[in-house]
């Protein structure tokens, strides 16, 4: 007879490897608790893409001084809206790995955007951009700086085409959610909210994902422990998953930082962030608005 405890760690092995999958590479650690938390039920349901109409969505191309190279961009609408609404707009940072399709190809966010509007949420865009693999949305030693890209390239570009970028939201996961973050922080920002999911932050550099700083100096330079004062205008919103290598740390970010958002039952997954993206949506929508 096959004991409870093997079954539950074949159970483990064979139920989770997407999930490890995921973990492994956007943090660089395979979960242990999770893996059983997962067999036992414990992860909290994946969020369900809602089956509600998708909006247009509008993509092009074009040479990034601040990426050095040529980037893709999507820019995503709710349904009942054209291309020509000039919408407010909340700027979308991918995780690591991932690219400006991510958000709809992974997520589906272009229909829970338009099930945010349908759920009363004043109407807005998302644009989301290539920010580079692994980049985690700063300058790096190479010069490439995504954060240069996006104010100086990508915000131009959005209200050149009609959005309304006085005023803009923030949004991103793991590598995105530091990223959204980290820029919503920046000196003469005009970001009124920020949302990040499972975001990508370490309190030691020695805890830190290969590659994801250049060094101990770029890892302190750009860190947002210790410096609330940067979003101490800008309503953030944090939500992490109690399995999810960073939700400690997470957790800690959002007390210093008084933001909204919890640990809720997860692991760093896309499930769990669509699960979350209603709420987050919400939360953004409304500020945009206020």
């Amino acid at each position: 007879m096959i004991s409870r405890r093997a079954l539950l760690r074949t159970g483990v092995v064979a139920g989770v490897a997407g999930t490890a999958g995921v973990v492994g590479l956007e943090t660089g650690v395979i979960p242990g608790r999770g893996r059983v938390h997962e067999a036992l039920g414990l992860m909290g349901p994946d969020g369900v893409v809602p089956d509600v109409p998708a909006g247009p969505v509008v993509s092009g191309r074009f040479n990034s001084l601040g990426r050095r190279t040529t980037v893709g961009y999507s820019i995503i609408y709710p349904a009942g809206h054209q291309p020509s609404d000039p919408l407010p707009v909340v700027l979308v940072l991918h995780g690591r790995g991932g690219d400006h399709t991510s958000a709809v190809r992974d997520l589906g966010i272009d229909r829970y955007l338009t099930a945010a509007v349908q759920a009363g949420s004043p109407p807005f865009a998302l644009a989301t951009v290539d920010g580079g693999s692994d980049s985690y949305w700063h300058r790096r030693v190479t010069a490439e700086d995504p954060g240069f890209m996006l104010d100086q390239e990508f915000l131009p570009l959005l209200a050149n085409r009609g959005l309304d970028t006085a005023r803009y939201g923030v949004l991103g996961w793991s590598m995105g959610g530091y990223g959204a973050l980290l820029f919503a922080g920046r000196p003469g920002s005009r970001a009124v909210a920020v949302g990040a999911l499972s975001p990508a932050v370490w309190r030691d550099y020695k805890d830190v994902a290969p590659g994801a700083f250049d060094s101990r100096e770029d890892f302190e330079n750009n860190q947002l422990f210790g410096r609330p004062a940067g979003l101490q205008d800008v309503a953030v919103r944090i939500d992490c998953g109690r399995d999810d290598p960073f939700a400690s740390a997470a957790a800690d970010l959002r007390t210093e930082l008084r933001a909204a958002g919890g640990q809720q039952a997860g692991a760093h997954t896309q499930g769990y962030w669509r699960r979350m993206l209603p709420a987050q949506l919400a939360f953004l929508g409304g500020r945009l608005r206020s």
